[in-house]
């Protein structure tokens, strides 16, 4: 294909075109790293201290901010609540009109502002006369919103890719990162395990691959126990009248230790070579060193077990193999595997 010169003209000035934009877009991108990476060399004690002064907290975190910081600002409160440390977001504005009666003297007021001259500085005199504490994130830490805080986390004078300098963007993501390490850092230090991480996160996948079987599983009156010397009758009437109807039942030794299984399947393959067998004792019918899983596993070692093995119900058992409770595929398919 021949291209005419006019052709030849719009092409180039595409090609050139699209190579500004694309270094436009690059410069964007190491500004903004540069933002996050020159924080690292402004971690200092006034860090440590915001660190130390939310751990022991007895209120909540009440992050606030106007424009831009503000919407970091809901992350921030949003990443603090789902890591252990509870928090909220107030919009700086709205504070002023009613919700500063959301804040109490335990609380801590994390104060985001590149400026530190913004609508945040307002709220400071209530807010000092509710007793609350307040820790400034700022680029300015001669701001009136230094001046007046507990502690200052100084982000420094940083500069914005925008071509006029002025739109939040460097400043705000390395807010954004300041935050993610502040929570993190309280969060290591909380020393919490995957059971409680999960506990704040019982939706979606995240939350799905971190339930234990202890937080799904049938237990109390809705798991049924019988002593392996009792009548399979009884224990027919004891799955047929417990809660949830589990239909299985888990069989203990005079030590309460699990030594068996019986299930709605176990039924229904005796029956086929008659009814006698329904007089006997359940030890004489019952599956015995069924399969297993243990409270504190996750709820997806439970779901390859009853698919790998094609069964709809596992006992569930402690430390000791006592049985604790019962796992059924439907328990499974209500929270989503």
């Amino acid at each position: 294909m021949v291209l005419s010169f006019g052709m030849q003209d719009n092409l180039t000035e595409e090609i050139v075109r699209t190579n500004t934009d694309i270094d436009f877009a690059k410069e964007v991108l190491f500004l903004e790293s540069e933002a996050i990476k020159n924080l690292i060399n402004r971690l200092d004690h006034a860090f440590q201290r915001a660190v130390d002064l939310i751990f022991y907290c007895k209120g909540r975190v009440v992050v606030t901010g106007i424009g831009k910081a503000g919407i970091v600002g809901q992350k921030i409160s949003a990443t603090l609540a789902s890591t252990g440390t509870p928090s909220y977001w107030i919009h700086s504005s709205e504070a002023r009109h009613g919700d500063l009666g959301r804040i109490v003297a335990d609380d801590i007021v994390l104060a985001l502002s590149n400026s530190g001259e913004t609508e945040v500085v307002a709220l400071l005199p209530w807010v000092k006369q509710i007793g609350a504490k307040v820790i400034a994130m700022t680029g300015n830490n001669r701001s009136s919103l230094a001046l007046h805080s507990d502690i200052v986390l100084d982000i420094g004078k940083i500069e914005e890719p925008c071509p006029l300098g002025l739109a939040p963007s460097a400043s705000s993501t390395a807010m954004l990162a300041l935050g993610d390490a502040l929570a993190l850092t309280i969060f290591k230090k909380r020393n919490l395990g995957k059971e409680d991480y999960a506990f704040y996160h019982p939706g979606g996948e995240l939350g799905r691959k971190l339930l234990t079987v202890e937080m799904v599983m049938r237990k109390n009156k809705e798991n049924p126990v019988a002593d392996e010397d009792m009548p399979l009758l009884d224990v027919l009437a004891i799955m047929t009248e417990t809660a949830g109807k589990p239909g299985a039942v888990s069989v203990i030794d005079k030590q309460k230790k699990l030594v068996g299984f019986f299930t709605d399947g176990d039924l229904r393959r005796h029956l086929k070579n008659g009814i006698s067998f329904l007089h006997c004792s359940v030890k004489e019918v019952m599956t015995r060193s069924p399969k297993v899983i243990h409270a504190h596993c996750l709820v997806a070692e439970a779901y390859k077990i009853l698919k790998d093995h094609k069964i709809d119900q596992i006992p569930v058992v402690d430390d000791s193999n006592t049985p604790v409770g019962i796992i059924d595929v439907q328990d499974l398919l209500e929270v989503g595997f």
